[in-house]
């Protein structure tokens, strides 16, 4: 049975970003009234499109001040906000996320944060738990326990909180998805892939509007939720590392599409100088190691985790991207299906 707070008012922050369109997408087809908070009102919109029937507001998710005014009156909030290409972690982060418990706590919301693998250390394997031991062995990993652990914290203040821990992002509208930076595109193509990590070390990825509905169906059971709540989104598993490098292969119908060593030997030598290739490096051991996610508990409580074939998923993006030529894009494939697939429990291979 579904059940919805009195108001479905959901402030997204970070609404022009990847994870923060989608989630707003998502959420207004459950029947959530959308609002979001822009340092430039008229540019986010402009960018969001006029198919986004979007409240927007001034203001900047680092001044609590605007973060509260923003949020008044919402039952929900979305903490979609992320420095961009990994710069200042530790400096705009927290206090981004400190804004947004301080308003969730004004208003009793519940806030959602779309989580990552970066809390657990690289042997913690390929079907992790949503209680298994954290121990992050980078900054960022650091930085999000830390961030988990305020918002455990938060719930005593009034806030309620839904974690939803995911993989490696990529889809439509995401320009900082690993897919830009695997991928060497020239002419409106796809020249080469590159391929991170070894050939026999598995990689979790996950289709952002695959994972938004499922922060949206998670949203629709309010009711049953715990206070902090957190589960586990599977996505696709790919058991070797080229298995997005053979998606792409099939999807734009060039079986010779080179698949190429990642440049680390060029990264290392230019990372003194780019704060982003230092962040690279720092999380190079998650291509070394098998870091899944195990979604039991998800597919116990909906039934079934949406799931978008693979080679459709890189259609749709790819498409996105510019390198299809104008290739027509497949029919959406409905969310969470009966079959196999998109109930599956861990990873499996694509």
């Amino acid at each position: 049975m579904q059940t919805h707070p009195s108001s479905k008012i959901a402030l997204v922050i970070g609404a022009t970003g990847s994870f923060g369109g989608h989630a707003a997408a998502a959420l207004q087809k459950h029947g959530w009234t959308i609002r979001a908070m822009a340092r430039d009102p008229d540019a986010a919109r402009a960018k969001a499109g006029a198919h986004m029937p979007i409240d927007w507001i001034k203001g900047d998710a680092m001044v609590g001040a605007d973060v509260m005014t923003a949020a008044a009156g919402t039952s929900l909030i979305v903490h979609a906000a992320n420095p961009p290409a990994y710069r200042n972690w530790p400096g705009l982060v927290l206090p981004m996320v400190r804004a947004t418990i301080v308003a969730a706590n004004a208003n009793g919301a519940r806030i959602i944060l779309p989580g990552t693998v970066y809390n657990f250390a690289p042997d913690a394997g390929a079907r992790i738990t949503e209680d298994a031991p954290q121990r992050p062995v980078s900054r960022k990993g650091r930085i999000r326990v830390e961030m988990e652990e305020a918002l455990r914290e938060a719930t005593r203040g009034g806030a309620k909180v839904l974690v939803v821990r995911a993989g490696d992002f990529f889809g439509p509208a995401a320009p900082n998805s690993a897919l830009s930076w695997l991928t060497m595109r020239r002419g409106g193509a796809v020249r080469s892939v590159m391929r991170p990590g070894p050939v026999d070390v598995g990689h979790a990825f996950a289709y952002m509007p695959d994972l938004a509905e499922t922060v949206a169906r998670l949203i629709d059971r309010e009711n049953d939720l715990a206070d902090f709540e957190v589960f586990h989104f599977a996505g696709h598993w790919l058991a070797r590392g080229d298995g997005i490098a053979s998606s792409i292969r099939r999807v734009t119908g060039n079986s010779k599409l080179p698949i190429l060593p990642f440049p680390y030997p060029l990264i290392w030598a230019l990372a003194p100088f780019n704060e982003t290739f230092r962040e690279l490096l720092e999380m190079r051991y998650l291509w070394r190691r098998p870091i899944g996610l195990d979604n039991s508990k998800l597919v116990r409580f909906l039934g079934a985790e949406p799931h978008t074939p693979l080679d459709a998923a890189m259609t749709a993006t790819l498409a996105d991207m510019g390198c299809l030529g104008g290739q027509a894009l497949p029919p959406s494939p409905s969310w969470g299906g009966t079959g196999r697939e998109a109930s599956r429990v861990g990873p499996a291979a694509a």
